[in-house]
This record gives structure tokens, sequence and C-alpha cells, in this order.
């Protein structure tokens, strides 16, 4: 089987086990059908080594893309994966360590932003001014300040900008969100939502050592604080130190809270937050952020309550993470594979409603996410979580963190004015301190 052969079969078979019917696919990317070169997406990713190279793969599973260029600041694991696409997809794309030098290609059309958190902005800000379009791994950035930058550049420069909250393109939270807009669960008054995980607990404790070949460090470290290279800090943990991430709070937070928001079309950040944080558990690990938190957001019409706890995997139903939507009437548990809806009862002890309801035909949705990303790049349409989406969440768990780092446990946020208006100690947290030659990208 040759290259072109092999990459067809690839991904008709995904395709397939994905379950993504012909209405939810433009016509060429049906399998079976011939793509034109001139109707292919030129698809390059900047971070290949977890998350993003998963979402290239997504991208690549489609017939109507082309992968014409990686670039990582880890040699081996830009050679790894550049490898991999040429087996498994018979493409050849240009490798890059610096994505400066990337954005310089001109047959890109999209880049993929699969870098740690606190490169996110320059990442996407810099692509959108190369004239290319942006999907961007979450949270959207690691500050506030950023993700205005963000939502700015992409309208400015009008790029197609997806942010990979990809329960937006979730059959399951798609049924839900119709189920409590049409009134089924009654008054919306609370929305509940939970993650536990053990990888929140951080990593085990190491020494500084040398850095390791082929990775230029300075360059990962980029606008962060210079410091000696600890594995702690690399790949796959940085999201425990606030240079780099948010932690679990901030990792999964962004998920959950959308679904929070997204059940009233809210759009915007929150107005205040009630934070509890602390480190409490009896691990030895590694990490800046904390294990245990709770947040609450009140709104005009019903409070968001978010809480995570690191290193156990329980939860509210028997799940690890989800969310509950608690109405007069009824409540709907769901998480990404399942929902079920629970009537209450009346005051004479009859049903609310005929019956309960139970759904479970969920899954992972990062290939519908990447699909609605594909199709809106061909067709210039809003995608499902456009900037102003991902800022939203993502302010909401800034808010929180940023709370529980300065111990004030309730902060007032100002959108308008772009500040907390009852804490000078939180308004210094909103704009990061670049580490020069880096500094805050500038919009025209």
């Amino acid at each position: 089987m040759d290259d072109l052969s092999r990459r067809s079969f690839i991904k008709k078979s995904s395709i397939i086990t994905a379950g993504i019917g012909a209405a939810t696919i433009l016509p060429s990317a049906v399998w079976g059908a011939k793509v034109k070169p001139s109707d292919k997406v030129n698809v390059a990713i900047i971070g290949c080594r977890s998350k993003g190279f998963g979402i290239l793969k997504d991208h690549l599973n489609y017939e109507d893309t082309n992968c014409v260029a990686m670039c990582d600041v880890d040699k081996n694991i830009l050679d790894e994966r550049a490898a991999e696409i040429k087996k498994t997809y018979g493409d050849d794309p240009k490798l890059y360590s610096d994505f400066r030098k990337m954005l310089e290609q001109k047959d890109i059309d999209v880049c993929i932003v699969g870098t740690p958190d606190h490169w996110h902005c320059l990442n996407t800000v810099y692509s959108l001014q190369a004239g290319k379009d942006v999907y961007v791994e979450k949270p959207m950035a690691n500050t506030i300040e950023e993700c205005n930058i963000m939502t700015d550049a992409a309208n400015y420069y009008n790029g197609i900008v997806q942010v990979g909250q990809q329960q937006r393109s979730n059959s399951i939270f798609i049924d839900v969100m119709k189920l409590v807009k049409s009134g089924t669960i009654g008054s919306l008054r609370k929305v509940n939502m939970w993650a536990n995980f053990n990888y929140g607990l951080g990593a085990t404790p190491a020494m500084d050592e040398p850095v390791p070949d082929g990775v230029d460090y300075n360059m990962w470290l980029g606008p962060a604080p210079k410091r000696p290279f600890n594995r702690n800090h690399f790949h796959g943990s940085w999201r425990h130190f606030w240079n780099y991430g948010g932690g679990m709070f901030s990792d999964w937070g962004v998920h959950l809270i959308d679904m929070g928001l997204w059940v009233k079309d809210q759009v915007k950040a929150p107005s205040e937050v009630l934070t509890f944080a602390i480190n409490n558990s009896s691990f030895e690990k590694k990490r800046d952020t904390f294990d245990t938190m709770t947040a609450m957001f009140p709104t005009k019409d019903y409070v968001i309550n978010y809480e995570m706890v690191a290193g156990v995997q329980e939860g509210p139903y028997d799940l690890m993470y989800g969310v509950a939507f608690i109405g007069d009437k009824a409540t709907i548990k769901a998480n990404r594979n399942s929902y079920e809806l629970i009537p209450e009862w009346d005051g004479e002890k009859k049903i609310h409603m005929a019956e309960a309801k139970k759904v479970e035909s969920g899954k992972e949705s990062h290939s519908e996410h990447v699909r609605n990303f594909i199709d809106c790049v061909k067709t210039r349409k809003t995608p499902a979580c456009p900037p102003e989406v991902g800022r939203a969440a993502a302010l909401h768990v800034h808010a929180a963190n940023i709370s529980a780092r300065i111990g004030e446990p309730y902060l007032i946020w100002d959108d308008k004015n772009n500040r907390f208006s009852n804490s000078e100690r939180a308004n210094s947290f909103i704009v990061p301190e670049y580490r020069a030659p880096w500094t805050l990208p500038k919009i025209g």
C-alpha cells in the first residue's frame, strides 16, 4: 500500500471509528471522496509532544488537510513526531525549532498551538499577524491580559480562532443544553461541577539538572522567568507552576465552568468570585498550585460552583468529573460520556415528569471540534468556541486562582476597566511581566 492509499485508509477508518455522520462534515471530507489540492487546508503545529500532537492527528484524519510544518523546542520529540506523521499520513512537513521562522512559511493556512499556557498568547498573536488561522489549546492563556490581547487580535486580524474547549462540540452536552434551555428541568437554580484526578497533585520532587541534549530550554522558558532546568517544570508537569499554568483548577476548570456559562449563553467574565484553596494532601509532591479548591461565581439568576480535589478519583454521582444542572423540577448530571435526567417530587409525592431519562452515547469530541474548526476556516463562520468564549471561561479560573494566591477569598471584577475593584494586590496579577527580549504582543 503506497503512502497516499494508506493515508486515505487511515482517515476513512478514523472517521468511521469516531462515529461522525455525513451531516457533521463537509462533503469533501466524506470518505471515498477525492479532495482537490486547492481545497485542502495546510496545517502546522507549535508544540508537538502531547495534546497538540493529538489535535494534529485529529486534523489529518480528514482528507481535506495536509501537515506542512512542525515546530518544537525539543528536537527529540520533533523528530519522533515528524517520523510518525510521515509513516502514518504520508506527509513530509518542514521542521523548525523557532515558531517565528515557521510562520514565514507561506503555504501554512492553520497553526495548532499545543505549547504550555504561558506561550499561548505569543504563538496565537504572531500566527494571526502572519495571516494564519489558529486552533489554540485551553486554557486560552495563562493570564487575564493575555486573554484580552488574543481576543482583540482575532478580531483585528479577522482570524478564525478555535479554543480547545471541545465540550462545545460534544453531543452529550449539546443535548443537555437543549434540555435545560427548553425548560425541561424548570428554572435553573445552580450549576455544580467537580474534578477529582490524581495528576493534580503535581510531580515527584526532583533535583535541578543539566538541560537534556536536543532541548532549547531558553526558548521553552520564553517569556517566563529564567530558572535552572528541572524535569518537574518541563514536559507534562509544567502546569503545576504559576509561571506556566494554573494547575488542575485551571486545566479542568475551563471545560467545566464553560458548561455553566453556555447553559445561559453567557460570554462574559465573572462579576465576583468566592474562593477557598489549600494544599492539604498527605503526598509529597512538587507544585505551586493548589490541590484542594472551591470557587463560587454568583450570577443574576443562578450560581456556578466548582470544586476540585487532586489526589482522589471519586466524586458526586460516582463520577470523577462532571456537571450537575439543578432546576426546581429536575437535575441533569452529565459528563462527556453520558447524562441522566433525575426528576424532583412535588408536595403530593407525584413525580414532576413522566419518567427519568438516561443517555450513554457520548465520547471525547476532539475530532468533532477540529472538524468544526476546519469547516469555519473554509467558510469564515464563527467556530464553536471562539476567543470570546475561551476568554470568559479562562477569566473565571484566573480570578479564582488569583484570589487563592493572595489569600483574599472575595474579589469583585470590573470587566469594563479590566481590574479588580476591591483589591490592588489582585490587580498586580492581571498583566504578566515578560522576560526580555520577549514583550506582550501589540495589536495593529
